[in-house]
């Protein structure tokens, strides 16, 4: 899991507030061992050695480098989130396509900040039920921090996913400060 601290603007007379902290979560590793012996559509991964790296890997929130073994594996966040907390999903409840590495990794490196900033994103907002309560739009890594701070402004918003535009794919999960 990382942490990314923003900092906040205060007038000069009010002493600084602790600035939010999101917590990025990757694909945890106990959820990593039953993805790689059966993903979430009950298939088994078929692992890869990525010639050309630049992959987006899900466990540890880092691009793949060439000659590293990964896997495809379909992957269901909102159903395995509404597993731990009691949340029916119902109609949002979908799974999609991941990249992880094929054997245990190391996790994400705190000091490499947000990932996979380099591209559109989508910041999709859920409530504690588990439904989608809007999203938005990011071109840049300026933008990420603002959307959000934008959707925990929200108080109906438990948590949010950074997906991929062109397909739509789950990158990772923000939880509030």
């Amino acid at each position: 899991m990382t942490t990314h601290t923003t900092p906040t603007a205060t007038p000069a007379a009010t002493p600084p507030a602790a600035p939010p902290a999101y917590t990025v979560r990757p694909i945890g590793p106990a959820v990593l061992e039953e993805l790689r012996a059966a993903d979430d559509a009950g298939r088994p991964p078929v692992p890869v050695t990525d010639d050309e790296g630049g992959t987006p890997l899900r466990c540890c929130l880092r691009h793949s480098r060439p000659g590293e073994r990964i896997a495809l594996v379909s992957y269901a966040p909102l159903r395995r989130w509404a597993a731990r907390t009691g949340a029916d999903p119902a109609a949002y409840d979908e799974q999609g396509p991941v990249f992880v590495h094929a054997g245990r990794c190391p996790g994400p490196d705190a000091r490499d900040g947000l990932p996979f900033t380099n591209s559109h994103r989508t910041v999709r907002r859920y409530s504690a039920d588990g439904r989608i309560l809007g999203g938005r739009l990011v071109s840049g890594p300026e933008e990420f921090v603002p959307a959000f701070e934008e959707a925990f402004a929200d108080p109906r918003v438990a948590l949010v996913h950074v997906r991929a535009v062109e397909y739509g794919c789950f990158l990772y999960e923000v939880r509030r400060p």
